[in-house]
């Protein structure tokens, strides 16, 4: 777990696997996309080795996948984000129209919660008035 140069402590693609709820094959495919906010070092042998900082861009990049935000979107926060200073209104501008978008989809999941519950209850009323079988 520890880095052969005795810096800072990195993970293996196994562990961050594990810590994120991604697959290798997930982890591999961020990589390709240049999802990560920094390059990923490199052991003896090719092995990856990631930071916990590493790790806590992935889970937000999870977050902001599984709320909806497409991975070029994702690619373009994180290119916005490498660059650094100076990119905070572009990066803000991002997030606000994703949350907009974020916010409309929860609007029509409540319409449609709504509509099941009105279903739902139209079949309990419905069973509440059947005579009791086998009286």
């Amino acid at each position: 777990m520890n880095a052969s140069n005795g810096s800072a402590e990195t993970l293996g693609i196994g562990e961050v696997a594990a810590r994120t709820g991604l697959s290798v094959h997930a982890l591999r495919f961020y990589e390709r996309e240049g999802i990560l906010a920094a390059p990923v070092r490199r052991e003896g042998g090719g092995r990856r080795r990631y930071t916990r900082g590493d790790v806590e861009w992935l889970n937000l990049c999870i977050v902001l996948r599984a709320s909806g935000m497409p991975i070029p979107e994702i690619r373009r926060y994180t290119e916005l984000a490498r660059t650094g200073a100076g990119t905070e209104p572009d990066r803000l501008a991002l997030l606000r129209a994703h949350e907009r978008r974020v916010l409309d989809r929860i609007a029509e999941l409540h319409r449609s919660l709504d509509i099941v519950r009105h279903k739902v209850a139209v079949y309990e009323d419905h069973l509440d008035q059947q005579p009791a079988q086998g009286s």
